[in-house]
């Protein structure tokens, strides 16, 4: 499965939701994710891809649409 599947699947699940986002839609602007949701999502993506995020990069500008948490995840897996 490719990366922005897995993190759509994850979005998902922290939803509770059958959604389908575009790549590039802002999930805090969509209302997809909050601040709160987000340590969720983060804690999903580390146990979906098994990396290790540290707090230091808990930034809304890097979680903020699958395009860009797929990029992320390119430097760290």
């Amino acid at each position: 499965m490719e990366t922005q599947a897995r993190v759509l699947k994850v979005l998902q699940q922290i939803t509770g939701k059958d959604i389908s986002p575009g790549v590039d839609e802002s999930l805090f602007t969509s209302g997809l994710l909050d601040s709160f949701a987000m340590t969720d999502f983060v804690s999903g993506i580390e146990e979906e891809f098994g990396v290790s995020i540290p707090d230091s990069d808990l930034s809304a500008r890097k979680f903020d649409s699958i395009s860009k948490v797929d990029s992320y995840l390119a430097q760290k897996v």
